[in-house]
């Protein structure tokens, strides 16, 4: 029985949607398949998959069930490309891999891990040593990129950003309102007051890549970027899905399995949660298969959600919606 009534104090106080719209898709935005596959697209990089021996025939209803998640996840509302940006930016943990053109090496890349913080229009803001070779690179060739992961970033199936552009000294004048906007994002970090340190932000960005997982990436435009708003739920979505994997795994499991009649799986761990659902990372093992798989799913809330509050009702709704055609079906 799922422990609906605890799963909403824990929780605390707290329409039809169109599909992803900004941005240039490089990859389809269909879902992760459940079996290997080959997709052409014409004038598009692809993955050359190859097996050894002669494919396997699909069990049937292995076949529907993938043909039922694969509709499921092709209309699943999703944030656009730019919000979803937006936001991996703003509510990243303060740290990326900035990637500039080494001064002592001419002609190679150097890199280095660099904390930053957005300012209001999403440009990084950075304090660096003056010692320090990122330093020396920026002030002889501005020309860089930022490489950002998700807070929740740990491997290939989550999202990550690169910001192309140029870093350049900030003025004086400007230096105490880049002290509260990186003192908000670091408040440890008492070198932001050391006289050879010196601030730089990012302002021209003149190109932004972006991979939100498996079969989700592309691109945005700067201008794009400049106009979008960080989600308002996806700040705190981490905690949600921190809250929900380790005490209510089961109420996920079975929300999976009411959106996808027949895709049961073992473990569904919430990776992210935004305004209009979440990203599950599920694990299952085919009827035909001994060997387990894992994938990544949109779970879509039935509405937009606004704030802490709606959040914990949308996902009480939910689970008690789950709760209520399991019971039904094993009458």
């Amino acid at each position: 029985m799922m422990k609906l009534a605890a799963l909403a104090a824990l929780l605390g106080p707290t329409a039809a949607f169109a599909p992803a719209r900004n941005g240039r898709a490089l990859l389809s935005a269909a879902p992760v398949a459940l079996h290997r596959t080959v997709v052409h697209m014409s004038n598009a990089p692809g993955h050359d998959v190859r097996s050894d021996g002669a494919a396997k025939e699909m069990d049937p209803a292995e076949a529907t069930l993938q043909a039922a998640l694969a509709e499921h996840q092709q209309h699943a509302p999703k944030l656009g490309f730019d919000v979803d940006v937006r936001s991996l930016v703003q509510y990243n943990h303060g740290f990326a891999v900035m990637s500039t053109n080494s001064k002592a090496h001419e002609g190679y890349p150097g890199g280095s891990v660099v904390g930053f913080a957005p300012d209001g229009q999403g440009r990084p803001v950075f304090i660096f040593s003056g010692m320090s070779t990122h330093t020396q690179d920026l002030l002889a060739d501005p020309r860089c990129s930022v490489t950002i992961a998700s807070k929740e970033f740990k491997g290939a199936a989550d999202g990550r950003v690169n910001l192309m552009g140029k870093v350049t000294l900030v003025d004086a004048a400007e230096r105490d309102a880049m002290k509260e906007v990186y003192l908000a994002k670091h408040p440890g970090a008492f070198w932001v007051n050391f006289g050879d340190f010196n601030w730089f932000r990012m302002d021209e960005i003149v190109d932004i890549r972006f991979v939100g997982g498996f079969a989700r990436a592309g691109s945005i435009t700067p201008e794009e970027y400049a106009a979008a708003k960080p989600d308002p739920i996806a700040g705190f979505g981490p905690h949600i899905a921190a809250h929900m994997n380790d005490d209510h795994m089961e109420n996920t499991i079975a929300m999976v399995a009411h959106a996808i009649p027949g895709l049961d799986v073992s473990e569904a761990v919430i990776t992210s949660v935004d305004s209009l659902g979440m990203y599950v990372k599920c694990t299952r093992t085919p009827r035909a298969s001994d060997q387990p798989q894992q994938f990544k799913i949109r779970l879509p809330f039935p509405r937009k959600i606004e704030d802490r509050k709606g959040v914990k009702e949308v996902i009480v709704e939910m689970s008690q919606a789950a709760a209520q055609a399991a019971a039904a079906e094993s009458k």
